[in-house]
């Protein structure tokens, strides 16, 4: 998992909860590395499934509620380091049928070894999108966070709304359908 993963999470964290949580939660991990993240660098994965038990310990939250979270989190770290992405895009719908086809490729070509969660479309009209998440990592409450800031980030909380259904296949994906009301 990339490092800009934990390092977001980490300033979610400080942001959201103080810095002093943070620095804890880290400690009680005992990670290989100290918590001592780059952004750019790869990192097991389980350590971030460690740092979230921990801070749902600490802060009474279930892992799925801090995942969603973090998820809106993301999302806006997202806009702004990347706006170029979000250019003459002006929906919600329309950018999440980009993620595989276009935002993942340019990422795969700066971090050729990310392994990224895919965002497989299953259907697309002008007022719905179906889309299956899947990642090797299970995290499809972080998805989901991701999206509902996808649908606020575009004004659309009041025209969109977002159907979880989680799919009994293996790998556990995840279908999302994205739906604009009129």
């Amino acid at each position: 998992m990339k490092g800009i993963v934990f390092t977001k999470f980490i300033e979610m964290v400080e942001a959201q909860f103080s810095i002093d949580t943070a620095e804890d939660m880290i400690e009680a991990c005992d990670l290989p590395n100290g918590g001592a993240y780059t952004s750019v660098g790869t990192y097991d994965h389980q350590e971030m499934v460690a740092l979230l038990v921990q801070l749902s310990r600490m802060t009474g939250k279930p892992v799925p509620d801090l995942l969603r979270a973090y998820g809106n989190f993301l999302f806006g770290q997202f806009v702004q380091l990347y706006p170029v992405f979000f250019n003459g895009v002006t929906s919600s719908l329309a950018f999440v049928g980009l993620i595989d086809g276009v935002i993942h490729v340019e990422v795969l070509k700066l971090y050729p070894d990310a392994q990224l969660p895919r965002f497989e479309t299953l259907s697309r009209s002008d007022d719905e999108l179906k889309v299956v998440y899947r990642s090797d990592r299970h995290l499809g409450d972080l998805a989901e966070g991701l999206l509902e800031a996808c649908i606020a980030h575009f004004g659309e909380q009041a025209s969109v709304s977002l159907k979880r259904e989680n799919l009994e296949e293996p790998g556990e994906p995840v279908c999302f359908t994205m739906t604009r009301r009129l």
